[in-house]
């Protein structure tokens, strides 16, 4: 499932072809993704101008001049892409329209996005903006990691007293927003904390450096582009490079990369989640 970095790196890519300009015609080619799509969606959005082009924790919000707003989730295999507009120094010609391409959006420029998802685990909505942060996938998330809510005071306050283990604290979509199973695996160990450490016990040290950990790592997915691993493509169909730099993620029976540790990377099972880490670097 894309997380935090792979939906802002698709954010930021869709940002040149449609942020200021308008939906010249829309076309859905189904009536339901994972669930049921919104009554004339084609006609809502056409003519529609995107005012602005933002993310909230794994979603896509396109805030449109009709006084709404898409919401957009990936899904599994979920990919938004480009053709007929310039991504970086690339120019994509229009493909043929394939199987999966479930929504289409001709936009003001020449530009055409297309939603495609062979597995239609995604998601689309489009609601009155004045209410979107009430809808029922946005309301009861948390923070933003890269938001000013977000501090070692928000996350010693939210931690403290937890008896789950840490892992499953930062899963908590309700602590804070956007961050999945690769990256807390990630962050977890360069804090050099087990997953199965409880939330309440770190110290206040330990809680006030995961806060610019978090922040590291998310941005340092970002800049490479998100982590592929099987079905996410950025909006030029280019690969992520995140995984990459996996130090622990998906790394189970390999050698530590700390220089000096000559433990392997173990995996165990949280609440049907594998979580990797390195038994003597994190306690």
């Amino acid at each position: 499932m894309p997380e935090l970095p792979e939906v802002e790196t698709v954010r930021r890519g869709l940002l040149p072809v449609m942020e200021g300009q308008q939906i010249l015609q829309a076309a859905v080619n189904r009536p339901d993704l994972r669930w049921p799509l919104p009554d004339r969606m084609a006609e809502r959005l056409t003519g529609a101008r995107v005012l602005a082009l933002r993310r909230r924790s794994k979603y896509i919000l396109a805030d449109l001049s009709t006084d709404e707003t898409l919401i957009i989730h990936l899904g599994m295999s979920g990919r938004m892409l480009i053709s007929g507009g310039v991504v970086g120094a690339f120019h994509h010609e229009h493909p043929a329209p394939g199987k999966h391409d479930h929504v289409v959006l001709e936009m003001e420029g020449g530009a055409r996005v297309t939603f495609n998802d062979a597995r239609r685990f995604g998601a689309m909505d489009l609601i009155a903006t004045a209410g979107a942060d009430a809808h029922p996938l946005l309301a009861a998330l948390g923070p933003e990691p890269f938001g000013n809510d977000f501090d070692e005071i928000y996350l010693a306050g939210v931690l403290a007293g937890r008896r789950t283990p840490i892992k499953s604290a930062l899963l908590d979509q309700r602590l804070i927003a956007g961050l999945g199973n690769i990256y807390v695996c990630e962050v977890l160990f360069r804090a050099g904390l087990a997953p199965q450490r409880l939330a309440g016990a770190l110290t206040q040290l330990q809680t006030a450096q995961l806060v610019p950990i978090i922040r590291d790592v998310l941005a340092e997915a970002i800049e490479a582009g998100g982590s592929s691993l099987r079905d996410h493509r950025q909006t030029n169909g280019e690969l992520g490079y995140f995984q990459h730099n996996f130090r622990v993620y998906g790394r189970e029976g390999q050698p530590c990369a700390t220089p000096g540790c000559d433990a392997m990377i173990a995996r165990v099972v949280q609440s049907g989640r594998s979580s990797f880490y390195c038994p003597s670097c994190q306690r």
